[in-house]
């Protein structure tokens, strides 16, 4: 379902959480909403979610199975998402920490911008238990708020609080992540979280619609969501304080968020409102092996990917504006690149331009490829006229190519479908697309 046909009932029960900011007590301020909407909270893609999920479950499987603390599909997964922020236009900070004699790591993420003495922080566990690859528990949470925090890239977004998200790692130890990072937080900079959100497996494949009933405002803004779509909600008591909002919570800062469900058995009541099956788990798989790909329903990752986006929006306040230098268009699906197979392709369709493009089109290029010497780069005209941006070079062994290349596109109408064709010339590993995007002065 898209945004048109399942936000117009969220929009007009947003009042109940504006009211809720309105009437919060002095003190520690609820991460409420700032006034009317001045923007409409965006459709998350579910597609794109299922394709964070599937580069997660790849690296679990390049990396024996999982993606667990201290173990390399952990730092694969951490390296996978800053990649992906980095390009986005996020400042984002890895933080080291050890626990049960390795090496762990936080990554946060900041957007420019927004009153930074107001943080509205959204947050996930990215690690896995060493059984399996942790698809549901908790790259569903994970996925989730990087496809939100990439749509506030993609849109440009302005809010008036400022935003910051995070990947917790080691929380299948006890929260150490999250409690490192409260830790090291100085009291100051503690008392500016207006509010945390925390998102830590939203996917079950036998789901429920769970909310934290901690912060008033945070779990109103939450139940406007779902009362406008028809889906009704219960306050989540499986994992209570058995996740990273515990230590946030604990500090005094004012916290939320969604849960799908885990080990408990599901209801008949709860069958008959949700659907599903009753008498079975919300996850059979939590813990598990199989918590794989195959461990997700994608109802409920939709539901909750698009809640976490409305809450985000709501409780931050602000505008979204084109980007402030020429005309964007952009493509931002992730396109596998085969080792050493055929190019493969990335297009947008530019439309609204006038005449031939300009001496100085801005190509913008962002592959995820760990020896960017395997990749030739090409840019192909709507006549097909192919611009080189890059040839192979086997010796240059740096990862990702993230670059900015000038075309003199004058000899060609701007108007048309452009291409950029990767391939990679050798074998031995293998990347993906993972956003392409002109930029006309």
């Amino acid at each position: 379902m898209k945004i048109s046909a399942r936000l117009s009932a969220v929009l007009a029960a947003s009042a109940l959480a504006v009211g809720a900011f309105a009437a919060a007590p002095a003190g520690a301020q609820p991460a409420g909403a700032t006034g009317a909407l001045a923007v409409t909270p965006p459709d998350i893609s579910v597609a794109n979610v299922k394709q964070h999920l599937t580069d997660l479950q790849s690296i679990a499987t390049a990396n024996g199975g999982n993606r667990a603390h201290g173990r390399t599909g952990y730092k694969a997964s951490v390296d996978f998402v800053k990649a992906k922020l980095d390009a986005a236009g996020f400042t984002t900070t890895l933080q080291q920490f050890t626990s049960s004699g390795a090496t762990g790591y936080n990554l946060i993420a900041d957007w420019p911008g927004g009153d930074t003495n107001q943080v509205v922080m959204s947050g996930a566990h990215l690690d896995s238990v060493t059984a399996g690859p942790g698809i549901n528990d908790n790259g569903s949470g994970s996925a989730a708020i990087l496809e939100t925090a990439l749509t506030v890239s993609r849109t440009q977004y302005q809010p008036t609080k400022h935003l910051r998200f995070a990947w917790w790692g080691a929380e299948e130890l006890g929260m150490v992540g999250s409690k490192y990072y409260l830790n090291n937080l100085p009291t100051a900079d503690r008392s500016k979280i207006s509010g945390y959100l925390n998102f830590d497996m939203i996917g079950s494949p036998n789901p429920g619609y769970f909310v934290y009933d901690d912060d008033p405002t945070i779990e109103q803004t939450f139940k406007t969501y779902f009362a406008g779509i028809g889906v009704p909600t219960e306050i989540e008591t499986e994992g209570d304080g058995r996740s990273d909002h515990a230590p946030f919570k604990n500090a005094g800062i004012p916290v939320g968020g969604l849960f799908s469900g885990a080990d408990y058995i599901k209801t008949a009541a709860q069958a008959q409102k949700w659907g599903g099956t009753s008498g079975l788990a919300f996850d059979r798989c939590y813990h598990a092996s199989c918590d794989t790909l195959a461990n997700i329903n994608d109802t409920g990752l939709d539901r909750h990917s698009d809640a976490i986006a409305y809450a985000v929006w709501t409780l931050s306040g602000g505008s979204s504006t084109p980007p402030s230098t020429g005309k964007v268009f952009e493509n931002s699906t992730d396109v596998p690149i085969p080792d050493g197979g055929p190019g493969v392709t990335s297009s947008v369709t530019v439309t609204g331009m006038t005449g031939n493009g300009p001496t100085n089109l801005q190509v913008g290029v962002d592959i995820v490829h760990p020896w960017r010497g395997d990749l030739k780069i090409d840019l192909i005209a709507p006549n097909g006229t192919v611009y080189g941006l890059k040839t192979a070079n086997v010796s240059d062994s740096a990862a990702n190519v993230q670059e900015s290349y000038s075309v003199n596109a004058t000899a060609m109408a701007a108007n048309g479908t452009w291409t950029l064709r990767v391939q990679d010339m050798f074998t031995g590993d293998s990347g993906y697309i993972n956003n392409f995007k002109l930029t006309f002065p």
